[in-house]
């Protein structure tokens, strides 16, 4: 039976502080884009009029609105898992089978994740078929979508079972140290995933085919080859197929290190639009800020898994949820839970870490492409396209944006570029 006690006071408390912080943001932001995102800013007022700031607003809006309802509605159902009794009841099913405490652990897993991915369903049908169709980016009929909602399951369920299995197995047999070997196991599958996503994961969904345009791929080449970075090909992707989203990026590591485009990013950016999108990405690389982030979150995953490590065999862990005494695959669902929590208010930081290192790759794509102006026009065309709210309100960004806000971005690489040739002719 569930105990009403500090311990499970404490976590209500900061779980609905996080629901309030969300409510509340996602309402501010709205607000904020009804009373001061009516006028086109004038950086934007070559490429958007006032019809197309409506249809940018109302995305906006509908697509806040939904994504807060889905979130609520997913933390409710997490809420009932936790205080219903579920959690004790499957345990004692999954007990009866009696086939030890990995096998358990792995069942015991693979139900939430059944119960919850049904639950995010007709949320991720409405959110295709709804939102996405009504605003002309989905493509996708119901039989892709369904396609790739088992593809995803089936990659789920063997990548997780793997390590979930191999983590129930440290925890048994590792000893004392076993957070320690489980850490390094954890980041060790993680850079295993990053050289494979690109040449095993990805081609599940997309093809990958050279680019069209000899002379851009020259091009591209040449700027990659000027800053010192190899790769294993320039390709284009054919996001077209399932969505009208255009979007550029580096993918793997070592050997399997790839340019990928969107299809419908080289239809409609330039070809210089497409080489300042591609130095900046360009930059996060020369600027070693993938590596940092990296070292970043594993320094957290090693914290983490310390305090796994202290906290899985609490005895009020589990009395507060209804257990007898300490189950361990249920000690590592409830402690990722709080931490999880937790991390959530660190967000903040996070995206101040990232906003920083984009700023940090503009300015280095402004030094290899010697003129901001590919990039304000790239960044436009790619607001125009992805309908990006261009009035968000300053606390919500601060909190959530993981790159600073288009105006502001965009008035930052002017000022940037005016001041390096004033410092040049000086």
């Amino acid at each position: 039976m569930i105990q009403l006690n500090f311990l499970l006071l404490a976590f209500l408390a900061v779980f609905l502080l996080r629901s309030g912080v969300q409510i509340y943001l996602s309402g501010l932001n709205i607000s904020y884009l009804r009373r001061h995102g009516t006028n086109v800013p004038e950086i934007f007022q070559d490429v958007i009029d006032p019809e197309k700031l409506k249809t940018i607003i109302a995305y906006t809006v509908d697509s806040e609105n939904f994504q807060t309802i889905a979130a609520m509605a997913n933390q409710a159902l997490f809420l009932a898992i936790l205080l219903s009794g579920f959690l004790p009841w499957l345990v004692r099913a999954i007990g009866q089978w009696g086939h030890g405490t990995i096998v358990n652990g792995l069942i015991f897993f693979a139900v939430l994740s059944v119960v919850t991915s049904l639950f995010r369903i007709p949320f991720s049908l409405y959110e295709t078929f709804g939102i996405e169709q009504r605003y002309g980016f989905n493509v996708m009929n119901f039989k892709m979508w369904l396609l790739d909602l088992l593809k995803s399951l089936v990659l789920a369920t063997i990548l997780g079972g793997l390590v979930l299995g191999l983590l129930l197995a440290l925890v048994i047999y590792g000893g004392n140290t076993w957070w320690i070997w489980a850490w390094m196991m954890v980041g060790a599958f993680e850079l295993l995933m990053l050289w494979l996503f690109p040449v095993v994961i990805l081609p599940l969904f997309y093809k990958f085919n050279p680019i069209d345009n000899q002379e851009l791929e020259e091009r591209i080449r040449t700027m990659i080859e000027k800053v010192g970075l190899r790769t294993r090909g320039i390709f284009k992707m054919d996001a077209s197929k399932r969505s009208k989203h255009t979007n550029a990026f580096f993918v793997g590591i070592g050997r399997t290190k790839r340019i990928v485009l969107f299809d419908t990013l080289l239809a409609s950016h330039t070809g210089e639009e497409i080489l300042a999108v591609l130095a900046h990405e360009a930059g996060h690389w020369k600027k070693r800020h993938i590596l940092r982030m990296l070292i970043m979150l594993e320094i957290l995953s090693l914290v983490s898994f310390y305090v796994v490590a202290r906290l899985l065999h609490w005895p009020l862990l589990y009395q507060t949820f209804g257990f007898d005494e300490p189950v361990l695959y249920v000690g590592l669902f409830l402690i990722g839970t709080f931490i999880s929590l937790l991390g959530f208010f660190a967000g903040p930081l996070e995206s101040a870490i990232s906003r920083k290192f984009e700023r940090e790759a503009d300015d280095f794509s402004l030094a290899m492409m010697k003129t901001a102006e590919p990039t304000r026009a790239a960044l436009k065309r790619l607001a125009v396209d992805n309908l990006s709210n261009l009035n968000p309100h300053p606390l919500y960004a601060w909190f959530y944006y993981s790159h600073p806000p288009l105006v502001e971005r965009i008035e930052r690489l002017k000022a940037e570029e005016v001041g390096s040739r004033q410092l040049a002719e000086g």
